[in-house]
C-alpha cells in the first residue's frame, strides 16, 4: 500500500539519494570553476561549494533518519530542511524579480571587483572592451585592458568597416545575465518546493509505527517472589 511505512521510507530514501546527486553535481561544479581561469576568482564559487557541501550533509542526515526511523534524526532533518526551504524559495523569488537596471548594477560591480586578467579573458570570449564605455576621463586609468587584439576580431567579423570597434561588454552580456538569473531562479524554486515536500514526507514518516518493531518483554519467570 503506497502511503504507508514502507512507502514512505523508500520514497524519502530516494528523494535524500536525489539531493546527494544534486549536491555532487553542484562541488564538481564549483571544483571545476576554481580550477578554471575565467571564473576562479569569482566569489559565487565559493557560494556554489558551501551550498553543496551543505546540501550534501542534510542528505546523509536524512539518509541515516530515514534508514533507522530515527526519531531525533528526522526531527532536526525537517527543521534544517525548512529553514533551507525558506532561504533557498526567497533567493530564488528575488532572483526571478530582479530587473536589468539592477543586473547591471550587479554586473558592474562584479566587473570592479575581478582583476584585469579575468577582464582581459571576458573581453577575448565576448569580443567586447570595457564594461559600459570606452571613455576614459581626463587624469584616470581605464578600468579595462587594452582592446587591441579584440577590436581586430571584431573589425574581421565586420569585414573590415571603418572606425570599426568592438561594444562594450555589458551589451553583449546583457542576455546571457538575464538568462543566468532567469535560469538559477527557476532552478531553485523548483528544488525548493522539493524541501517542502521532503520535509512533509520526514513528518508523515516519523509518525508513523514501525510494523518490524517489536516491544520488549521481560524475560523473567511468571511467578510471585514475594512467597
Amino acid at each position: 500500500m503506497c502511503g504507508g511505512f514502507t512507502c514512505s521510507k523508500n520514497a524519502l530514501i530516494a528523494l535524500n539519494v536525489l539531493y546527494v546527486v544534486v549536491a555532487s553535481i553542484l562541488i564538481s561544479v564549483a571544483v571545476y570553476g576554481q580550477a578554471s581561469s575565467v571564473v576562479g576568482n569569482l566569489p559565487i564559487v565559493g557560494g556554489i561549494l558551501a551550498c553543496g557541501v551543505f546540501l550534501i550533509l542534510i542528505s546523509l542526515l536524512g539518509l541515516a533518519g530515514a534508514v533507522k526511523h530515527h526519531q531525533v534524526m528526522l526531527f532536526f532533518y525537517m527543521v534544517i530542511l525548512f529553514l533551507l526551504f525558506l532561504v533557498q524559495f526567497s533567493v530564488a523569488c528575488a532572483c526571478l524579480a530582479v530587473n536589468s537596471d539592477q543586473q547591471e548594477t550587479l554586473a558592474q560591480q562584479g566587473w570592479k571587483k575581478v582583476n584585469m586578467d579575468v577582464k582581459e579573458q571576458v573581453q577575448e570570449r565576448f569580443q567586447c572592451c570595457g564594461f559600459q564605455s570606452r571613455i576614459v576621463p581626463v587624469n584616470a586609468t581605464a578600468d579595462y585592458p587594452s582592446c587591441d587584439l579584440v577590436d581586430k576580431i571584431c573589425c574581421n567579423n565586420m569585414n573590415n568597416l571603418p572606425n570599426c570597434q568592438c561594444e562594450p561588454c555589458m551589451e553583449k552580456l546583457k542576455e546571457t545575465i538575464d538568462y543566468a538569473f532567469k535560469l538559477c531562479g527557476g532552478i531553485g524554486l523548483f528544488f525548493s518546493f522539493t524541501e517542502l515536500f521532503a520535509v512533509w514526507l520526514a513528518r508523515r514518516y516519523r509518525n508513523q509505527p514501525d510494523p518490524n518493531y517489536k516491544e520488549p518483554h521481560a524475560i523473567f519467570p511468571r511467578k510471585n517472589y514475594l512467597y
